[in-house]
């Protein structure tokens, strides 16, 4: 028996639905990936990876047979923009906790994104959602709009949590609001679920990061010369 196809047909049966047991382990490997980087941790990454490969064979249904058989060019082509993003964020927090030792191996020291970086964020949230949405739309992909939204979101937040920007948290809440209808429409019941999950679990982490943020230290003002 080759263990590599019993995992990518074995299936689960809930309420008269078939859901794909590596739609349901990719996706909680996602969930691993998120609980990680919220406590900032190296491991996060390669979990993260795991759980994107798997999740592509989802969501490429007339290729690795779904009971969906749907293609959504958006959601499988962000799991490989993850997976290269991945590998970057995974080496630069590695790098950072083999030099701070003291900070309990975490991977990154979070902060605000700059005035110049939030707009940045914002024009290429909104050119990258209207350039993939044509492009979506001549694959022929399911909701391309909505598509062309989550996979920009999603590669910013990625970016941005490499980056240690508290802000990323901010695009996984704007991805959630809507992945969560897109998915259930599509018949992807645990990764809509985990998008759900994840809108509350998102907020959460944004607070934790906030509060970890140090303030910048304010210049010392030179001290005034004492007349004679």
């Amino acid at each position: 028996m080759n263990p590599i196809r019993t995992l990518l047909d074995a299936e689960l049966h809930v309420a008269g639905s078939q859901i794909l047991w590596r739609e349901v382990i990719g996706n909680g490997f996602g969930l691993a990936s998120a609980i990680g980087g919220m406590r900032r941790k190296v491991w996060a990454w390669p979990i993260g990876i795991a759980g994107n490969a798997l999740l592509f064979t989802v969501f490429v249904g007339g290729i690795f047979h779904t009971p969906q058989q749907l293609n959504m060019a958006g959601q499988a082509g962000r799991q490989l923009v993850f997976i290269a993003v991945s590998v970057y964020g995974w080496w630069s927090w590695y790098r950072h906790a083999t030099r701070a030792s003291g900070l309990e191996n975490r991977g990154v020291d979070p902060r605000w994104a700059g005035a110049g970086e939030r707009i940045a964020l914002v024009a290429a949230m909104l050119a990258g959602t209207a350039v993939f949405a044509l492009l979506f739309e001549w694959l022929d992909s399911y909701g391309p709009w909505a598509e062309a939204w989550i996979f920009t979101g999603s590669v910013l937040a990625t970016y941005g949590m490499a980056r240690g920007l508290a802000e990323f948290w901010l695009l996984w809440i704007a991805v959630d609001i809507v992945g969560i209808p897109l998915l259930v429409r599509a018949g992807y019941y645990p990764s809509a679920i985990l998008y759900l999950v994840y809108a509350g679990f998102v907020a959460w982490g944004f607070l934790v990061w906030a509060r970890t943020i140090r303030p910048s230290p304010e210049p010392q003002r030179p001290l005034a010369s004492v007349p004679e």
